[in-house]
């Protein structure tokens, strides 16, 4: 068993791949099994599209919709035991439907969808902070954000930095960070939100998910966009100055990414990053492979066109 392990890693452990791995078989240690598959699904920017494009004959006409995502969400939970599925921001604006209920119906989709946690983006402010908190209050699922300081506005306490998911004996930690707001969206729509450094704030929640509540795997939400020029804090940028995060799905830059990008932390592990466009054309969907120890893991994926 122990040639079949070491085998499988050499030749999974390079990274992302467009073809998904199936469960692995082995032999149980203490009750844990050999190896366990995790498999995250997540969007970004989605951006009010709650119905496909109109088949107009334009580029992405017919593609994308909440009924035809959720189709295919279901069907991956039909197959796959242990699924999370997440959001990293901007769920709102971009079609009638947020400026007639004013993100009502984009958030009652995610629940029907069992979204498990989102992030926030800079357009979810778009109805304003107080409207903000009214989503976040009657959603079933957490709004993730480490870095917005809501102390003296309403969203206090409507949000959380990080969330723990235990799933097939794993823990899954889970945070949330976002994009400087400031020139970005009004100041009156986030009134007291104080933005603090994503780096700083992402490093210290992910130390406490390591250390002291001992997770096996570190997931960021991310809507800092994907890789800028300038030196504005980005996915990349965040990966590479990160401790003990091991995925950052990120949002904001609308990046439709052909393969996820590996990136060496500061102390030369690797950290995947994935990103899948907007306006929910893709549903990105990562495999998670675990040794029986949890030291060891390799990461696949197939972002799937919803059409």
């Amino acid at each position: 068993m122990k040639l079949n392990r070491r085998s499988f890693l050499q030749k999974s452990a390079t990274g992302a791949a467009l073809m998904s791995l199936g469960a692995m078989p082995g032999l149980a240690f203490e009750g844990v099994p050999d190896f366990v598959k995790l498999t995250i699904l997540h969007t970004n920017d989605v951006h009010s599209r709650v119905e496909p494009f109109p088949n107009d004959g334009s580029r992405n006409a017919g593609l994308g919709g909440a009924s035809k995502r959720m189709r295919v969400i279901e069907e991956i939970r039909a197959q796959e035991p242990n699924v999370l599925l997440f959001d990293s921001g901007d769920i709102l604006q971009g079609t009638p439907y947020f400026n007639f209920f004013g993100g009502e119906v984009e958030f009652e989709l995610m629940d029907l969808m069992k979204y498990d946690a989102a992030t926030i983006g800079n357009h979810d402010f778009d109805g304003g902070i107080d409207r903000l908190a009214e989503l976040a209050t009657g959603c079933t699922f957490p709004m993730l954000n480490c870095n917005y300081d809501f102390s003296d506005t309403v969203m206090n306490g409507k949000s959380r930095p990080y969330q723990i998911f235990e799933i097939d004996h794993l823990k899954v930690g889970v945070l949330g960070v976002g994009i400087e707001l400031e020139s970005l969206v009004p100041d009156k729509l986030y009134k007291a939100t104080r933005y603090q450094t994503p780096v700083e704030r992402v490093n210290h929640i992910a130390s406490i998910l390591k250390k002291d509540e001992k997770c096996d795997y570190i997931i960021c939400l991310s809507h800092l966009g994907y890789k800028y020029r300038s030196n504005k804090i980005d996915d990349v940028k965040l990966a590479n100055q990160s401790s003990h995060i091991d995925l950052i799905l990120g949002g904001h830059t609308h990046t439709f990414m052909r393969a996820p990008e590996i990136v060496l932390n500061k102390h030369n592990n690797p950290v995947t990053i994935n990103q899948v466009g907007w306006a929910g054309i893709l549903l990105g969907r990562l495999d998670i492979h675990f040794e029986y120890n949890r030291k060891k893991h390799c990461v696949t994926c197939q972002n799937r066109m919803i059409s």
